[in-house]
């Protein structure tokens, strides 16, 4: 999982930053393998660990399951999960800008003015309580 999560955000994005944040401990973890591969992952955080929401974060889909709906299905069930887990609570998350119709397809509008971090631009966007 962290393999994967280092290969994506840090190589593939060519990105240097902290991807062991100390967060994982108290994390739900969602990943769908492929035999012994993570083929796609997220996690989902607790209220107050990263946002005053639950939030969902270090969403993923390996290179070579790209395309083929599993990182929205993985996506769908972590919204499913966090919902679950808290019930009549929003959930916000730090989507990088290009993903916005990505993440605005499952009910997340955007909360704030876009902004860079580790050197990418990123969104917050809130999914209100259903």
């Amino acid at each position: 999982m962290f393999a994967t999560r280092a290969e994506i955000f840090v190589i593939e994005q060519n990105c240097i930053y902290l991807d062991l944040d100390g967060r994982d401990v108290g994390a739900m973890h969602l990943i769908a393998w492929a035999g012994t591969e993570v083929a796609a992952y997220a996690r989902i955080l607790d209220p107050g660990t990263a946002f005053a929401e639950p939030s969902i974060g270090r969403v993923l889909t390996a290179k070579a399951f790209r395309g083929s709906g599993l990182g929205r299905e993985l996506f769908a069930k972590s919204v499913a999960h966090a919902a679950a887990l808290y019930p009549g609570q929003n959930i916000r998350i730090g989507a990088q800008s290009h993903l916005e119709r990505f993440y605005a397809s499952f009910g997340f509008v955007k909360a704030s003015e876009e902004y860079i971090e580790d050197g990418i631009p990123h969104i917050e966007m809130l999914r209100a309580s259903q």
